[in-house]
């Protein structure tokens, strides 16, 4: 990923046990350096594309095709607002159901919960939302008679364990992606957020060393 050769350094003192002084440091990226969207842009429609996730694509996949380079797919995750990609990230299809068969085994078909059906009455007016999680016996009566209720299979849907966790993965693959004309600006903003300025570790731009703390000889 292309993001980690944007993070800044650090230099912190070595705890290997084979260290060969008690001055050794270790140089490593800095992890706690990150960035993200303010919240007032993520609904700037001049900055953002919607973008439909296709099956089986990844974040490099995604910026090879809007970008031409896939080495921005931290610009693709970042402009989606995503934190942590194993879950935020849509699964294929096929790792959804080896997902789903190993969280839900045999009960993979079983029956997660009911939901309503849409209900409307003869003028066409909702009675009756869909998609409200109800009991299995829920019922309502019907808007046309209201001396009887409507049978069950009129009111209710059994939504299974699979369906469930495809419905989840099916939201995922709508994201906000960074117009393209946007890009360069982006990426030269992300530089100078990455870099250090001036403190009591500072070494350059790009590096900063924390204190020796260890007072014994090695």
């Amino acid at each position: 990923m292309g993001y980690f050769r944007e993070l800044p350094d650090i230099e912190y003192q070595s705890t290997l046990s084979d260290r060969d002084s008690s001055l050794d440091y270790i140089r490593v990226k800095n992890l706690f350096r990150r960035v993200k969207l303010r919240d007032d842009l993520k609904n700037s429609f001049t900055l953002f594309n919607k973008y439909q996730i296709a099956d089986g694509a990844r974040p490099d996949t995604v910026a090879s095709e809007v970008y031409g380079r896939s080495d921005y797919d931290w610009v693709v995750i970042i402009s989606a607002g995503i934190v942590n990609i194993r879950d935020e990230w849509p699964l294929s299809n096929y790792h959804l159901y080896n997902y789903s068969l190993e969280k839900y085994g045999g009960e993979i078909n079983a029956t997660k919960h009911y939901e309503t059906k849409e209900v409307k009455d003869s003028s066409g007016r909702i009675i009756l939302p869909a998609g409200k999680i109800v009991d299995s016996t829920f019922t309502i009566p019907n808007p046309n008679n209201p001396t009887v209720n409507l049978i069950q299979s009129e009111v209710v849907v059994p939504v299974t364990n699979y369906e469930y966790e495809t419905r989840k993965n099916e939201e995922k693959r709508s994201i906000f992606i960074l117009r393209t004309e946007y890009l360069t600006s982006f990426v030269s903003d992300i530089k100078k957020i990455m870099t250090y300025t001036k403190s009591s570790q500072y070494v350059d731009t790009k590096l900063i060393k924390t204190s020796n703390t260890r007072v014994k000889s090695p």
